[in-house]
């Protein structure tokens, strides 16, 4: 196991276990990367990632896998089941950690405004307290003590020996605070009914305005859906937003393309590759030298391109298409020599 580097600490131990799993059935098939991603159809970057755990291989890379180094298919699928839900659970938990980071940010954002002056809301006057004030006993035959102006306000009366309670037409029976508290009531309803007249008032206007032909306003039809249907698990985009994006990362390489055309340049071998799920297309380069590149383009609509290192192959990013025919793939050799696909 020297050829490989040491997977990385955070991994899940399915996941762990299952890349561990995958490099044993390299080894024990003695293929090269270069080989493996030959006759899976992924290319050796992906399986780099596969296999150093910077990835989980997508189902069909696992299945193309298993053919070429004669496992059985059933038991690498079900090691793979593991692992992936293992992988969408630290996803999960990686994005809630994030959330909490937000929301503590957010918090220690707001916090620099500090609390509002005063401390807070504005507190009640003492004198508006709804606590029966304690009254000290008299004796009999005193009359009513002179009260401070405003003092007591809003306190029912304490017994029979309280006084004859003010006449008013607004009084409450019994000396109770009538008029402060029916005022305060009426002047609640009054705000609600003004609230309620005001919001008529903008609807009435609202639909008697509009075109001078008397005609009411339209209101805005719904726009119809125009929201990619449910993916295959493990494919993450679909068209647009395809393009710019690596299409092993996205899931859209493996079972999910095919090669739709290709053209020798030399040696080299140039195909455009095309994912119906995914409806986009991207290039790439086999057999080629050190600098070769290579790019895909729909139309006049020019994508990204790729270029090769050491590994003897590249591939490009994502570009949207409107179909397999309208893709192609050119390659740029380092000796010169040009040429790109033919759409079949």
């Amino acid at each position: 196991m020297a050829r490989w580097k040491a997977l990385p600490e955070e991994l899940d131990p399915q996941v762990r276990e299952f890349a561990s799993q995958l490099r044993r059935l390299v080894d024990r098939s003695g293929l090269s990367l270069a080989a493996v991603a030959d006759r899976t159809g992924y290319s050796k970057t992906s399986w780099e990632r596969y296999l150093g755990g910077r990835l989980l291989a997508p189902k069909g890379a696992i299945v193309a896998l298993a053919e070429v180094t004669g496992t059985n298919p059933i038991h690498l699928t079900t090691m793979w089941e593991l692992a992936e839900r293992a992988w969408s659970r630290a996803e999960m938990r990686h994005d809630l950690t994030m959330e909490q980071i937000r929301i503590s940010q957010a918090r220690a954002a707001l916090g620099e405004f500090g609390p509002p002056p005063g401390g807070g809301g504005p507190q009640s006057p003492p004198q508006r307290t709804a606590e029966p004030l304690p009254t000290a006993p008299r004796p009999p035959g005193m009359g009513v003590p002179v009260a401070e102006p405003g003092a007591g306000r809003g306190v029912p009366p304490q017994g029979p020996d309280r006084g004859v309670p003010p006449q008013g037409p607004d009084r409450g029976q019994g000396g109770g605070p009538g008029t402060g508290g029916r005022r305060g009531l009426m002047m609640v309803v009054a705000g609600v009914v003004g609230v309620l007249l005001v919001i008529a008032a903008v609807v009435l206007l609202t639909d008697l305005g509009g075109g001078g032909d008397g005609k009411a306003v339209a209101q805005p039809t719904p726009t119809p859906s125009t929201s990619a249907p449910s993916l295959p698990a493990g494919v993450k985009c679909a068209r647009d937003s395809c393009t710019g994006q690596d299409p092993e990362v996205m899931g859209c390489g493996g079972a999910f393309a095919k090669t739709v055309s290709s053209a020798k340049v030399g040696t080299t071998l140039v195909q455009v590759r095309y994912s119906q799920t995914c409806q986009a297309a991207w290039a790439r380069i086999q057999q080629a030298a050190p600098g070769d590149q290579v790019r895909i383009s729909a139309g006049t609509t020019a994508g990204g391109s790729g270029t090769v290192d050491a590994d003897k192959d590249a591939y490009t990013k994502m570009l949207a298409v409107e179909g397999p025919a309208s893709a192609k793939a050119c390659a740029t050799l380092v000796s010169g020599k040009k040429g790109c696909t033919v759409p079949q």
